[in-house]
């Protein structure tokens, strides 16, 4: 573990560093801090939003032995609390770990992904583009981005990034957590319109929180395409 824990060595880059936990969520190295971490058992921490963070690493990890996951963080740079990305692989009775700082998408990544969704949707119709949309390995959900579709017709989702279950269900009496019926704002522009922007609250998902998004909505064929970001 020296390697690790040296701030000098290979294992540090600016905000990027290793760390290391054991199956009962005590810390073998972390090149953050290793004089104050290594040994501490912090199995029951939470993250800033109270995520049981280490008991998830080890759950995930019990499955697979690779796995990604999200939470937030105090960003010691910037002493802000961000979401966080950690990428983990499990190595005997070891836990390695990885994280990143996410950058929040802006309304012009937004925008781009929009036009990227729309262009596909016109090439290979909407059947072939939703699998695409939904893949959450995909373009097209990246961090707090993500498209999603809703037919024109029955209200039902043909894509959903953040949630690809939802896929055929009734998303037309969707409403947000203000009340705020969204999706028939959505589908009432797109159909008088053809396109515009709605503003509601929503699930983050990189943060866990309900946060203000805007959304631009675009209608293609029979369905509405969107993507929206959230705010500060």
């Amino acid at each position: 573990w020296p390697a690790f824990n040296s701030r000098e060595g290979a294992f540090v880059n600016k905000d990027l560093y290793v760390y290391v936990i054991d199956r009962t969520g005590t810390y073998v190295a972390n090149g953050a801090a290793a004089d104050t971490l290594v040994g501490l058992k912090v199995l029951d921490s939470v993250d800033a939003a109270g995520k049981p963070l280490f008991r998830e690493m080890i759950a995930v990890t019990d499955k697979q032995a690779e796995a990604r996951i999200r939470y937030v963080w105090l960003n010691r740079k910037t002493n802000r609390v961000e979401p966080k990305v950690a990428w983990l692989h499990r190595q005997g009775d070891y836990i390695l770990g990885v994280g990143y700082y996410v950058p929040r998408a802006s309304a012009d990544d937004a925008l781009k992904m929009l036009d990227a969704a729309t262009a596909l949707v016109r090439q290979r119709g909407m059947a072939q583009a939703a699998g695409v949309f939904n893949d959450p390995r995909g373009s097209f959900v990246h961090d707090d981005l993500y498209v999603f579709a809703i037919n024109l017709d029955d209200g039902r989702f043909e894509a959903m990034g953040m949630n690809p279950r939802l896929t055929g269900s009734d998303a037309s009496d969707l409403h947000d957590a203000e009340g705020h019926a969204l999706v028939r704002e959505m589908l009432d522009l797109a159909k008088r319109k053809g396109e515009g922007r709605v503003d509601y609250v929503w699930r983050n998902p990189v943060t866990n929180a309900v946060e203000k998004k805007r959304s631009f909505i675009r209608r293609e064929g029979h369905s509405l395409i969107g993507v929206g970001y959230y705010a500060e």
